[in-house]
């Protein structure tokens, strides 16, 4: 199986134009106020215009009630909602259910004890991202740059569950991430970055072609 490649927390066209020309199958933008990849509706709207077409675009919310999302859908058009907060199973189907798009539901992971969020999701989520839990205390849920132990995740495979990988991927370790579990899609974030929110495009273009070479092997 081919895995995918999605670019989260993008803000500027010139970033947005390394990830395409890499191949990124998904780009994420994120409206999270705490976040330091936050945006602007006037940006994400260019932003969204710009990728139309060329690759699925993401709108990645956290515990964001009907009339945000709403005004998230409004100003981008995405393909897909990602709802990276404690949204449970039953506020996923509602999203579904009022907005009409597929969903990615992330769910934090330390050990494999927190595997068991899994099952509450499954045939209600399009597809699980599974992210490391952020630092005690931390304001956002998401974009620290830490990983967790990805061999918990190995026996999925015998489930035939498609999932997403994020939490601490770069381009020096998505390639031995891919080799061992062959999920759907790898999300980065953090790992293509300069400083917080900042996306360097020589960074993008190794992470995606460390994602090409490792579907290659």
């Amino acid at each position: 199986m081919t895995t995918d490649a999605k670019i989260c927390g993008l803000k500027t066209v010139e970033d947005l134009d390394a990830a395409i020309a890499g191949g990124a199958a998904y780009i994420g933008l994120v409206f999270c106020e705490v976040s330091p990849r936050h945006l602007e509706f006037s940006v994400a709207r260019r932003l969204a215009e710009h990728a139309r077409g060329k690759a699925k675009i993401v709108a990645l919310s956290v515990d964001a009630d009907d009339a945000a999302i709403s005004a998230i859908v409004d100003a981008t058009a995405p393909d897909i909602l990602q709802l990276h907060g404690r949204e449970s199973p039953a506020r996923v189907a509602e999203v579904k259910s009022a907005f009409g798009h597929p969903v990615i539901k992330a769910l934090p992971i330390r050990s494999a004890d927190d595997l068991a969020l899994i099952d509450g999701y499954i045939g209600v989520a399009d597809l699980i991202l599974f992210d490391a839990k952020p630092p005690e205390g931390a304001s956002r849920p998401g974009g620290h740059g830490r990983s967790f132990d990805w061999t918990i995740l190995r026996d999925l495979k015998d489930r035939n569950m498609p999932y997403m990988l994020s939490g601490g991927l770069h381009p020096d370790n998505v390639g031995d991430a891919i080799q061992m579990l062959r999920p759907a899609a790898v999300d980065v974030s953090s790992g293509v970055e300069s400083a917080p929110g900042i996306k360097d495009a020589a960074l993008i273009e190794r992470f995606l072609r460390a994602v090409k070479t490792a579907n290659q092997s």
